[in-house]
């Protein structure tokens, strides 16, 4: 848990830096998700680190504000009032709130949230994972190209854990045959997780890897090798996030759902 906390604190950091000197037109950006702003973008960070906290801290609470949820739109649309400098310190205040919150947490302490409830590991894995994937619609708006980190490797791991939820959000069977992820990170390191002996395999660079299981890229706009068929099943569909499933990104840079 002190690693994953150092992490997300380090990419929260990462995002703050791409925000702090923004002019107010920028806030106004349009990103790869449709008709949504970089304070859009922003917005959403912040209702959900709320909600995050709110998860930790009452758990009652939240399932029953989670049973009314409507949609990110509709969240997106109803904030879009704020002043940039009012959305930043929101964001910034709710930030801090919820890893003050799971810093009392062991790593298998269990919490719900908008899926099947998981374990606090799991749930700082998936704030830093959303940071990084929505600070990534940030840096394409402002056309900023990030340099990638070690970090990647959490959001690489609830990618290859989400597996299971992509197929039974679809309302799809999972395919008996296990997969295979062997990625390069950042630094060269190798990165795997799933049998080693399994047929089905996805292997390369764990940005791609990232941005495919995030929805920020189509599958054939990445360098990744995708073998055997349960492979290629889930390639399709992976979503490392909860919630319903996104429609994915269409190739050739188009843009992607949230």
């Amino acid at each position: 848990m002190g690693e994953l906390l150092s992490d997300l604190r380090a990419e929260t950091a990462s995002l703050d830096g791409l925000l702090r000197p923004l002019e107010a037109g920028d806030w106004e950006l349009g990103t790869p998700a449709e008709g949504w702003a970089v304070r859009d973008q922003m917005s959403h960070l912040a209702w959900f680190d709320e909600a995050a906290r709110t998860a930790v801290t009452d758990p009652d609470v939240f399932r029953a504000a989670a049973a009314h949820f409507t949609s990110t739109d509709d969240l997106a649309a109803e904030f879009r009032g704020l002043a940039p400098d009012e959305l930043l310190e929101w964001f910034r205040t709710a930030r801090a709130r919820s890893i003050k919150a799971f810093t009392g947490l062991s790593a298998r302490d269990r919490l719900p949230w908008y899926g099947p409830d998981m374990s606090a590991a799991s749930f700082v894995t998936a704030r830093l994972m959303e940071t990084w994937a929505h600070g990534q619609d940030v840096a394409d708006a402002l056309g900023v190209t990030r340099e990638p980190t070690p970090r990647l490797r959490h959001v690489a791991m609830i990618g290859f854990r989400a597996m299971p939820y992509g197929f039974a959000v679809r309302n799809l069977p999972l395919p008996a045959r296990p997969v295979r992820v062997e990625l390069t990170m950042p630094d060269g390191t190798p990165w795997a997780a799933g049998p080693e002996e399994a047929a089905d395999t996805v292997r390369g660079p764990m940005l791609d890897f990232c941005l495919l299981v995030t929805q920020r890229v189509h599958r054939d706009d990445t360098d990744l090798e995708i073998t055997g068929e349960t492979a290629r099943a889930w390639m399709e569909i992976a979503q490392a996030f909860a919630g319903p499933p996104g429609k994915g990104r269409s190739g050739k840079g188009q843009g992607y759902s949230r």
